[in-house]
């Protein structure tokens, strides 16, 4: 198959289901603007895997199916970023969790690092890298302040150091983004 004759044959299929498929998303996203968007990864999740879509089976389902999985892993992706983004808000102007006797719980960094947006995860990626452990260690991975040290080969003092830093850099590099998410009030 050419890939014009390819990319007509996708567009018949699905055309008769986008009206179907944008209400949908519009009942899951509560929102016309949202909606969009998930509508338009769906499309493209769809043309991504076209090939593995076996002619004469329901389309109608399928599209439905991907509709739903893209909606699902958003909301999971934008979950994660709101619990990290939590906790670099929870810890300002409070005593550290390892003053207070407890231990940091919750997804290992390795799985809140893969479910991060693009946005948080480039900043990441920006972080210089001094900052970057500490972040990485204590807020993605739930470590202790001693534990990073030890893995760091540094004093606790530098590590806290470290992680004030790479929280205030990250806050600075986000807030145009947490804010137009409605994870923090937008400046007035």
């Amino acid at each position: 198959m050419s890939p014009n004759e390819r990319r007509a044959s996708f567009e018949a299929t699905i055309a008769p289901y986008l009206g179907e498929l944008h209400g949908t998303a519009v009942r899951l996203t509560r929102s016309h603007s949202d909606a969009d968007d998930v509508l338009q990864e769906t499309v493209m999740r769809a043309w991504a895997f076209w090939d593995r879509f076996e002619e004469g089976t329901n389309a109608r389902a399928w599209m439905h199916r991907i509709l739903f999985n893209t909606f699902v892993n958003g909301w999971r992706r934008k979950k994660r970023e709101r619990e990290v983004l939590g906790v670099v808000r929870e810890d300002e102007g409070r005593e550290p969790h390892w003053a207070r006797g407890e231990r940091a719980l919750g997804p290992s960094a390795v799985e809140l690092e893969s479910g991060l947006g693009d946005e948080v995860s480039a900043a990441l990626d920006e972080m210089p890298e001094v900052f970057r452990g500490a972040v990485k260690l204590v807020d993605l991975g739930g470590r202790s302040y001693k534990d990073a040290a030890d893995i760091l080969g540094c004093p606790v003092g530098t590590v806290m150091s470290r992680l004030h830093r790479g929280r205030r850099w990250l806050q600075e590099r986000l807030r145009e983004y947490a804010a137009a998410e409605g994870y923090v009030a937008a400046a007035a």
